[in-house]
């Protein structure tokens, strides 16, 4: 029971990065983008092979993982940012399903049978609290620091960039330059987390990794409040624990797998539709959906009309 509870902790844990790091993108950005988790993937997947096949140290082949997901990040967002709305969605997806291929087929990261003999962040009997809480370290250092940076000058020039591009540029700040950084920052910290992730659970499939994570993660943001600090920490919590309370409804795994993405594609459409802010936005938090006022999403939504 301990043992659950612990790998519990550390995928609740894990998400809440993957959730806060997105919100970057979605949330403060106003970005469409559903490719997060690949850089998520790409950071597992370099810090493994690293670790395993050339003998690099755990820590430098995380911070590694992390620098090559950042550097990817450019592959998507330079050609990407230039389109928007639709455009982006499918630009991000196509990018993401070309990854996971890339993966599922090349030999040396283990093909369809994933990667195994990644080597422990820790080693003897209490390596996965250790694990744990290095992992737990790492969460509270990416909420401060994009609570520190979103509520900071960098984050009004966000969500001037958000709201309104042209006055932005007005002022002389490049908006292409500050979407480039939003998506570096955030896929930095899902490829460090995607580092952890390898190191402690020692064992890494394709499947992790494709658009029902991306369903997953939307579902933290869009649930716990967008555009919000404590929204995608929540969020995650939430729909990490609510997957495991399905399982103890003891029903087959055929019903089981389709239930939880169903229950994630509801659970988004309620939000957007009856409460947009999230749990945790609202008149005095700001943040959710509502939050994207002025943007183009919201522009596109009204047809072009400013209420």
């Amino acid at each position: 029971m301990i043992e659950y509870l612990s790998v519990l902790a550390a995928m609740a844990l894990i998400n809440v990065v993957l959730a806060v790091s997105f919100n970057l993108v979605l949330g403060y950005g106003g970005l469409v983008s559903i490719a997060h988790p690949i850089f998520f993937a790409l950071g597992a997947y370099a810090s493994g092979l690293l670790a395993r096949d050339l003998g690099m140290p755990v820590p430098l082949a995380i911070l590694a993982g992390g620098a090559i997901a950042m550097i990817s990040s450019f592959a998507l967002s330079v050609p990407a940012l230039r389109v928007s709305g639709d455009y982006m969605v499918i630009t991000s997806l196509g990018f993401q399903l070309a990854l996971v291929h890339i993966i599922t087929n090349v030999e040396f990261t283990g093909a369809a049978g994933g990667l195994t003999g990644i080597p422990s962040a820790f080693e003897g009997p209490i390596r996965g609290q250790l694990g744990l809480f290095a992992i737990a370290v790492f969460a509270i250092a990416c909420v401060a620091i994009v609570r520190w940076l979103m509520h900071g000058p960098y984050g009004r020039a966000v969500t001037a960039m958000r709201n309104d591009e042209q006055a932005l540029e007005s002022l002389g700040r490049s908006p292409m330059a500050i979407k480039v950084m939003l998506f570096a920052m955030a896929c930095g910290m899902a490829g460090v987390v995607g580092g952890f992730y390898a190191h402690h659970f020692l064992y890494l499939t394709p499947e992790q990794f494709g658009t029902f994570a991306s369903t997953a993660l939307l579902t933290m943001v869009v649930v716990g409040g967008a555009a919000t600090t404590w929204g995608p920490v929540l969020g995650a919590i939430l729909i990490t624990l609510l997957p495991e309370a399905i399982r103890f409804l003891d029903m087959p795994i055929s019903v089981m797998a389709p239930a939880q993405g169903v229950m994630f594609s509801v659970l988004v459409l309620i939000f957007m539709y009856l409460r947009p802010q999230g749990l945790l936005g609202g008149a005095r938090a700001g943040g959710g959906v509502s939050s994207w006022y002025g943007s183009r999403a919201e522009r596109r939504v009204n047809g072009g009309v400013k209420p």
